[in-house]
């Protein structure tokens, strides 16, 4: 149910925004177009929703997200960008990124897994592998979740306490909790080099997640030129008849037992 101080349907909007996403996808199709979505943000700011309700309605061959965990070895002796250009779209897809190459300007600027040579470079090279992405004809866009201190610490409290969401706190977390200043320097460093007039920073007031979904959605279909697609009407043929066939009988299969 939405908040009574909220002025719109939440569910109505998303409805309509979902459909248009469907018009949005088929277009990306069709015209063979290669969409980059970034989502970055502090823990518990919303991403992980915002990204559930893009894909609800969508084709996962079509529309893919990638949510890398901590690179391997090998991957560590590689290019920096490299295991993330392996996830780039091909023609008629698009990718949403949960978390992306940003990763270096923020928690392993912040927990020192990187070196500050390291973190020197990405700065420099960030803005001119995104360049390279845009001239490639890919369409990137990239999204800032902001959420306040005390909005985070309601919702990490939430999370400790619902054996459904436990799942979703790691350590990581107690430890970027103790580190708010120094994520709030990195994220301005961050945006100081990387918000660059070919691809800037959209940021995304996430306080309020219903809001910030619809925001973030409304968004996005707003920066990519599309069509409403006409959808041909699908008439299912009729079962054939075959008096020859005969159904196993049902003692014959396993069946899962009937508890509801």
């Amino acid at each position: 149910m939405a908040n009574q101080s909220e002025s719109f349907n939440y569910q109505q909007e998303l409805d309509k925004l979902h459909i248009e996403l469907v018009h949005l996808q088929t277009w990306i199709k069709k015209q063979g177009l290669k969409v980059v979505v970034v989502f970055e943000g502090r823990d518990a700011s919303g991403k992980g929703g915002v990204i559930k309700r893009i894909t609800e309605p969508l084709n996962p061959r079509i529309c893919k997200v990638v949510a890398l965990g901590v690179p391997t070895e090998r991957e560590k002796s590689q290019w920096y960008f490299q295991r993330y250009a392996a996830h780039l779209p091909a023609a008629g897809e698009m990718v949403l990124f949960d978390r992306s190459w940003y990763n270096r300007a923020g928690v392993e600027k912040v927990m020192g897994f990187c070196s500050q040579e390291e973190y020197d470079e990405f700065l420099r090279a960030c803005p001119e592998f995104e360049r390279m992405l845009v001239r490639s004809g890919i369409i990137l866009l990239k999204y800032w979740f902001s959420v306040s201190d005390e909005e985070q610490e309601k919702r990490f409290k939430r999370r400790i306490e619902n054996p459904l969401k436990r799942w979703k706190f790691s350590p990581m977390d107690l430890e970027s909790r103790a580190k708010w200043l120094e994520y709030s320097r990195a994220k301005d460093e961050m945006f100081a080099h990387t918000d660059t007039k070919q691809v800037p920073w959209y940021v995304v007031d996430a306080d309020n997640k219903k809001k910030a979904r619809l925001n973030c959605i409304s968004h996005i279909l707003s920066q990519i030129s599309y069509e409403p697609m006409n959808i041909d009407p699908i008439e299912l043929p009729p079962l054939p008849k075959d008096k020859k066939y005969v159904r196993p009988p049902k003692d014959y299969q396993t069946f899962v037992p009937e508890r509801y």
